[in-house]
Order: structure tokens, then sequence, then C-alpha cells
């Protein structure tokens, strides 16, 4: 039998390890004091490290007791001692390790702990606030150590994957240039170039772009991003990762059926029984999706439709409708399968929700005996309300909620937030399983509601569907792109689309955005210069991981599954950053401070 002296310093086992087969050995652990109770004449401790918990118990009369039970809380100690079977009536059957125990015969405190400002053992909910300044405490908690233990193996799943499927990892710039598309850069000043800056990669975009060019045939990366953009619930303030992922010579589909395995696997592997969609996935057009669901990032365990009931109303008695479609408007009916029923107050709760949401009201129509019934039924023909229903596909006992708007997208916006609404009301989601869906040809332009000039709707580097015949003959709010997000339970996982490879198609595709050719080459010299030297078809997506994990651990704010988050005001509450520089700092990076203008007090 191995002799104390001959004991590893620290441990021979983790606090997870032991079992009733180790009954009878000395045993040595390492770890913090997570629990006390003092019985009297025993006193117990549940020791946690990593790995779990182990109960280790002293009794009154050893030379240890008074120092064990002087102990704080998450005091770190190493114990020594036998390994016992524990009484039938004390077996803790939540604990893996819950059928043994370790006698104390020696002890040694490697560090103790101050009074705590939050405890780690326990359920306690902490103000954010606290939980971000002591996040190294919030981090043993078991909930949040779990999320982040989560984290490391659906990094460690996707890479197998990617690897598997012939992917090669690289890692691409930190520091690169400003782009003047997308949100708001992070700029680092150089010291040896007055006067210029760096740009923090808000993605890898160009890089991977790049990396096509160069004759790589498949990339991927764990891709540290970086964007000056507020927080959030689904969105870290500062920096997030994302499984960067490019291919050459590749379509739509390809880029489809090569992620659908890696993220459903994935899904799978972590799902905890609960269902992953099978691949396919479904594949929705963007415009469908704005019908259907009133949103591009559909959430597919709802299973309300939304239906367009325009030409119902065009010319009816009821006039506020009659005018608003007149004018050019839609009308966007909500099926809510089975509240005819309802009583009205339910009615006039959703009523009143909708007025609170800076809207009108919200009309409906309950069909009870084959007829409507309900203010809008009063005054509709009959013959309309029939149509509704037809429309709808509803039956007696249910009822159908109404939006109205001269904008169709405004109109389909609230539509969906409608439909989400009636859906949390009557309890109608779908529980224990995982939606996916593609969302798919997305507009390649829109025209913005400030300045009314055309412009890009989503990635500037993707390829048009029709290439340059469509940039060339065809209205630019009619040209569809080869855009693509992938989107799981409501939540938008990533952005994709077959990039444009060639410049004269960019050039273009710039021009009808209001860009220059001068200004094209100027701002993504690099890229287009690439591109002017044999460019293949290449295409990509860029998974967000921070969300992935998000969704499988079933947290509502995506700061749970980050080690060390900031709060929503992009602040680091624990190592107090951003911080003041030194005045010596500005003058060696060639940079004034020039704070905004205090508002004067009255």
């Amino acid at each position: 039998m191995t002799s104390v002296s001959e004991l590893h310093p620290f441990r021979t086992h983790t606090c997870g390890e032991l079992r009733l087969n180790n009954a009878g050995i000395t045993a040595r652990l390492s770890g913090w004091v997570h629990r006390k109770r003092d019985h009297g004449n025993l006193l117990f401790i549940d020791l946690r490290d990593h790995y779990g918990l182990t109960q280790v118990m002293i009794e009154s009369d050893s030379q240890n007791f008074s120092l064990v039970e002087s102990l704080r809380l998450e005091s770190v100690i190493t114990v020594t001692g036998s390994i016992e079977k524990r009484s039938q009536e004390t077996i803790n059957t939540e604990l893996s390790t819950g059928e043994i125990e370790l006698r104390i015969d020696e002890i040694n405190i490697e560090s103790e702990a101050d009074l705590l400002p939050m405890q780690v053992a326990g359920d306690a909910v902490y103000p954010e606030d606290l939980r971000l300044r002591y996040r190294f405490l919030d981090l043993r908690r078991e909930v949040v150590h779990k999320n982040i233990i989560l984290r490391n193996n659906v990094i460690t799943s996707i890479r197998r994957r990617m690897t598997e499927a012939g992917f090669l990892e690289f890692q691409t710039p930190i520091l690169t240039a400003s782009s003047p598309e997308g949100a708001r850069d992070y700029l680092v000043p150089s010291r040896i170039h007055p006067a210029k800056f760096y740009a923090l990669p808000q993605a890898p975009q160009i890089f991977k772009q790049l990396i096509m060019v160069s004759g790589f045939d498949k990339y991927f990366q764990i891709a540290p991003c970086f964007r000056d953009e507020d927080a959030r619930a689904d969105r870290s303030p500062g920096e997030f990762y994302q499984l960067d992922v490019e291919m050459s010579f590749c379509t739509q589909d390809d880029v489809f059926n090569v992620l659908e395995p890696v993220l459903g696997g994935v899904f799978e592997e972590f799902s905890q029984d609960r269902n992953v969609t099978i691949p396919p996935f479904p594949r929705i057009p963007y415009r469908e999706s704005m019908l259907k669901y009133g949103s591009d990032k559909p959430d597919l365990r709802n299973p309300l439709i939304i239906a367009d009931v325009t030409e119902a109303f065009r010319e009816s008695k009821f006039g506020l409708f009659a005018k608003i479609v007149s004018e050019g408007g839609v009308v966007r009916a909500i099926p809510a399968i089975g509240a005819a029923s309802r009583p009205r107050s339910f009615f006039d709760k959703l009523n009143d929700w909708a007025q609170n949401q800076g809207q009108g009201g919200l009309g409906y129509i309950s069909y009870l005996d084959d007829e409507g019934h309900g203010p809008i039924a009063r005054n509709l023909e009959m013959v309309r309300t029939d149509t509704i229903k037809d429309i709808v596909n509803l039956t007696n006992g249910d009822a159908v909620f109404f939006v109205a708007n001269k904008d169709a997208f405004s109109a389909a916006k609230f539509a969906g937030e409608v439909r989400t609404r009636v859906c949390d009301e009557m309890k109608f989601q779908e529980k224990g399983l995982f939606k996916f869906c593609w969302i798919t040809d997305y507009p390649m332009y829109e025209v913005d509601e400030g300045s009314g000039r055309v412009v890009f709707s989503h990635n500037p580097f993707s390829m048009p569907q029709g290439g340059m015949e469509a940039l060339e003959a065809k209205d630019p709010l009619d040209i569809l792109a080869y855009q693509y997000d992938i989107v799981c339970n409501g939540v938008e996982l990533s952005s994709g689309a077959i990039r444009n490879h060639r410049p004269e198609i960019m050039y273009k595709a710039f021009e009808i955005a209001g860009y220059s050719k001068e200004f094209v080459e100027k701002q993504f010299s690099g890229l287009l210069n690439a591109l002017k030297f044999g460019a293949p078809p290449h295409g990509g997506s860029a998974p967000g991981i921070d969300r992935m994990v998000m969704l499988l651990a079933e947290e509502p704010n995506i700061r749970e599954v980050v080690l060390f988050p900031m709060n929503q005001q992009a602040e680091d509450l624990m190592m107090n950053a951003p911080a003041e520089i030194t005045s010596e700092r500005y003058q060696e990076l060639h940079i004034k401070k020039a704070l905004p203008r205090a508002t004067k007090s009255n």
C-alpha cells in the first residue's frame, strides 16, 4: 500500500472520481470548501473541484477539528484520509461520489478565502454587475461552470467534424484595415504610422475570400470578431466567436450540404434527448418567410402561419381596411386556433397590447356556428368572412387577428409580433426540439428609409442571381442574391453567401448602390486585385458559436455562455476596461485627448 509520504502533494483523485470500490484506501483531495455542516461531534465539508463534489468529515476529538471549523467557504484545502463507505441512510444519490466519504487525517490550507461578496453554493440570483465584477466566483457556480464546459465541447466537436469533412483551419489577421460596410469598427492607433489606424476585424470576410483565391479549397476557423455595437440578449458587445467557413467551386447547395451535418450533428450530440431537424433543412425564400412568419428569423416551433387577405377587404364595407388597401396597403391575417371560445377579455388583452406597441389596435373575427363574429365581422359581408376563413384554413371554433398597413414590410413585421404573442398566450409552441431552416433568396438591394437611395440589403460581396445581366436589365429592387441565413428556433445563427468573384460584376453592383469605381478600388483593393488574377467561384457561411451554445444550454442571455463577458455598456467590470491611458501614451500614439463637452448645469 502506498504510504502517505509517497502520495502526490495535492491529490490522488479528483473530487468527482471516488466510488464505493475505493473504500478502504488512503486518498488525498484538493479543492474548494463548497458547504459546511456542523453536527456537533461531527463536521462535514462538501469539497469541490472542477470534476465534482466529495464529502469529507472530521470528528470533534481530532486535533485538526478547530482548524477545519474555522475555515471560510471557498477556501482551498488539501485533505488526506481514508475512504469510508457511508451508512445506508446517509448515502447521497444525487452525487456520483455519494456512497463514500473521506475521513480527514491531515489537512493543509492552500489559500484562505475572504468573506464572499456572493455565494457559490446554491442557486441564489445576484445582480449582473456583481456577477461580472466577481466573474471568477460566478464561474465556480454549477450552472455557469457547466455552460463553459459545454462551450468547449461544442467547439471541439465542430473542429472534429470540419476536419473530417476535409476543411483546413487557418488563422486570419486581427490587426487589419477598417471596412466601410457593416457595423462600427474598433480602431487601434499605430505608433509607427502617425494618424493611421488598424481595425479589429468585424469578421474575416475578405481574408477568407483571399484564402480561396490563394488556391486553398476548404477553410474554417473558430474566428474572433469585433464590432462596436450595442448589446442584446443574443449578441455580446465588443466581441464574439463564429465558425467561419469558406469553400471553392461550390454552389449554394454545396454549402448547405456541408454545414447541415455539422450543425445538425453538434446539436444532436448535445441535445440531451431534444429532437433536432433531420437534414436536409427546410429552405424558405425570404419573401415567403416574411409573409408566412413576419420575420426572416422564423421560429418554426410556432405552428401559426400568417396569410395575405388583402383582396378580401378590397372595396369591402369595412371602411378602415378598404381604405388602406385602396392606397396600396396590405392586410395580414394571423390565425388563433381554438380561440373563438375564449372570453372577451382574451381579445381585449391582445388589443391593449397592440395599442401599447404603437398600433391602432388588433381587430379579429371569431368563427362559431359557421358564422363570423366580432367587430370586423359585423361590418363585413358574409361572403368575405367565409373567404377569409378559407384562405387562413380555419374551422368553427377558431379566430383570426388582422394587421393592416400601407407599408407591406411594417405589416409583415407587426404580424410576426402578433403571431408570437398569440402563440405565447395560447401556449402553442412545441417543446423539446431544435427546428432549423435556411432563409434564401434575399433581395440584393433595398431602399434606405432615411436617404431614399438604393443600398445593399445584406452582404455587398454576394453574387447577384443572374450575374451581370440581372444588374444591367432588372430593377435593382427585383434582383435577388445568392445570400442565405441559417435559423434555429427563431435565432439567426449565421449569414452566408456565394461570393461575387468577378471584378466587373463587383464594379456594377457597387455602382448601383452609389459607389464609384475609384471608391471600390480604394476601399477593397486587396480583394479586388486578387480577383483580377483568377478567382474560383466560392462561398461560405459563419454560424455564431455563442448563439449555438446559448441555444443548447437553454440560456436566454448570451453572457451566460461567455467566459468573461462585458456588461451592456461594453465594460469589463472585473478588469476595469476600457480605462484611461497616460498622457505619455497619447503622445506616443500621436493622438489627442478630446472628450465630449460636458453639459453645463443651470
